[in-house]
């Protein structure tokens, strides 16, 4: 049971680490652009970080990665990838897409200036949708439900500077653990 499970965690990673093809990013973005509350941080927002998949599993030490793309100003300005490590009991797998939004220029210099992380106390808003196919996630995590059209979030604010906002792709993951997330960032040549 134990190998199936770290075969399973390792495939899913491994699906989150490959190739995003170049619409998915434009596709993830009119996601969170047609939920409810994110929509509004396009507007007010000096620029965000998207991330199409960001896949996580784990067996009581756990993992996350997704690779994503940063814009300031609607403009395509560099590249980053997000990481995660936690520990606790957990047992599972899920894939999510991510938006991370910088409220200014100072937060955009911050997250850029090299490896920013986000402590296991920083906030995230799950976009929940129509109860279409539904899974639960305890722990740190929230209820989620399947469909990505008429999402609406549960509360509004920046962290640092910063507002991250989820929507659930799939999977089912238990977890009571603590973690943070790492970012890295490269400039668009």
């Amino acid at each position: 049971m134990k190998k199936l499970l770290s075969v399973a965690l390792f495939s899913l990673l491994t699906l989150a680490a490959g190739m995003v093809r170049a619409d998915e990013y434009q596709d993830t973005v009119r996601m969170f652009k047609q939920a409810d509350d994110s929509a509004d941080f396009f507007n007010t927002s000096y620029g965000y970080a998207v991330f199409p998949t960001v896949g996580k599993g784990g067996i009581l030490v756990g993992g996350a990665y997704g690779e994503g793309r940063v814009y300031v100003h609607g403009k395509y300005v560099g590249d980053t990838t997000v990481t995660q490590v936690s520990v606790g009991f957990q047992l599972g797998g899920q894939a999510f897409s991510e938006i991370v939004f910088f409220q200014d220029e100072r937060a955009f210099r911050e997250f850029a200036s090299g490896n920013f992380e986000f402590g296991a106390g920083a906030g995230v808003v799950v976009i929940t949708a129509s109860a279409e196919a539904q899974a639960t996630t305890a722990g740190s995590s929230a209820t989620l439900a399947g469909g990505k059209n008429n999402a609406n979030t549960r509360g509004k604010h920046y962290n640092k500077g910063m507002a991250t906002f989820i929507i659930p792709k799939g999977g089912l993951m238990y977890e009571a653990s603590v973690s943070g997330q790492k970012f890295t960032y490269k400039p668009r040549n």
